[in-house]
C-alpha cells in the first residue's frame, strides 16, 4: 500500500500543472493533500471525482486559505473533519480516516506566521492533536499521521539551521515538541531509513532555493510503533514540481 502527502500549496493552481496526469501516473493507494485553498463548489468535477478515487474535503472558513484533501482507492469506514476544538477546526486543517487496520490523519499544522505571531497558536494546536491520537492509541489503533508538520526537528532538516534558530519553524519549543511526540511511540518514518543530511520538501520560492536545494524538511509520515513491522519503505520525491513542497510517502505491508 503506498500512501503519498503533498502541500499543493493551492489545488486549482496545481490542476493546471498536471496534477491529475501525476496522480493517474503515481497511482498512490492514498493521497494527503495539504493547502488546498479551495472549497469544494471552486473546483472541477475532475479534482471532485478523479478516476478510481473518492475524495474528502475540508476546507477553511476563510476563503482561499488552509484547506486538507484525502483521495482514496479504499473507501474509508469513517471521515472526520477536525480535532474537536472550533478555533481549529474552522481552519479546515484536518481530516481524520478510519481505514479500519488504521487510523489515516491527514494535517496541515499552523505556521507560526510572520514575527512568530501564530508560535502559541500552532503550539497549542499541537498538543490538542496530540492528545487525540493519543486517545486513539490507548484503544489499541495503529495510526498514520502525515502533511506539513511546518517545523523542521533536527538541524540536519534545514539548510541553514544557525540562520534560523529565531524563526517559527525552527524555534526551540517547535523543535522540543517534535521531540516530545517521537518519544511517545512515534515514528519518523524517513529517518527510521535515512540519516543523511540535504532532504528538503520545502523550498522558498521567492530566493529560488529549491535549484540550489537549500530547503527544509517540514513535510512528515509518522506510524505508531504497532505498525512499524508493516513499514516497508519512506521517500522523498524531490523531483515533482507544482508546488513549493514536493511530496514525501510511505509504502505498506498490506494490513
Amino acid at each position: 500500500m503506498k500512501i503519498l502527502s503533498w502541500n499543493v500549496n493551492g489545488i486549482r493552481s496545481v490542476e493546471k500543472k498536471g496534477f491529475l496526469e501525476w496522480v493517474y501516473a503515481e497511482s498512490p493507494d492514498i493521497l494527503c493533500l495539504q493547502e488546498t485553498k479551495a472549497h469544494p463548489d471552486q473546483l472541477s468535477d475532475n479534482l471532485l471525482n478523479p478516476r478510481g478515487y473518492k475524495t474528502y474535503w475540508s476546507a477553511a472558513q476563510k476563503k482561499g486559505y488552509s484547506g486538507v484533501a484525502l483521495f482514496a482507492k479504499v473507501t474509508p469506514q469513517k471521515v472526520d473533519t477536525g480535532i474537536g476544538v472550533k478555533k481549529f477546526d474552522i481552519e479546515g486543517r484536518t481530516l481524520i480516516a478510519d481505514f479500519g487496520p488504521f487510523v489515516l490523519f491527514n494535517i496541515y499544522y499552523p505556521n507560526g506566521g510572520a514575527g512568530n505571531k501564530r508560535v502559541p497558536f500552532k503550539m497549542s494546536f499541537y498538543d490538542t492533536f496530540l492528545k487525540v491520537a493519543d486517545d486513539l492509541r490507548k484503544k489499541g489503533k495503529k495510526l498514520v499521521i502525515c502533511g506539513d508538520l511546518n517545523t523542521a526537528h533536527a538541524e540536519i532538516d534545514l539548510a541553514r539551521p544557525k540562520e534560523n534558530e529565531k524563526n517559527t519553524g525552527f524555534l526551540p519549543e517547535e523543535r522540543a515538541w517534535v521531540s516530545k511526540f517521537i518519544s511517545r511511540g512515534y515514528i519518523d518514518t524517513f529517518r527510521h531509513f535515512n540519516q543523511e543530511p540535504g532532504y528538503y520538501t520545502w523550498w522558498d520560492y521567492k530566493t529560488g532555493a529549491r535549484a540550489r536545494n537549500v530547503g527544509w524538511r517540514i513535510d512528515y509520515f509518522f506510524v505508531t510503533t504497532n505498525l512499524l513491522a508493516n513499514l516497508k519503505s519512506a521517500f522523498i520525491l524531490k523531483d515533482v514540481m507544482g508546488s513549493d513542497h514536493c511530496p514525501v510517502g510511505i509504502e505498506l505491508e498490506k494490513l
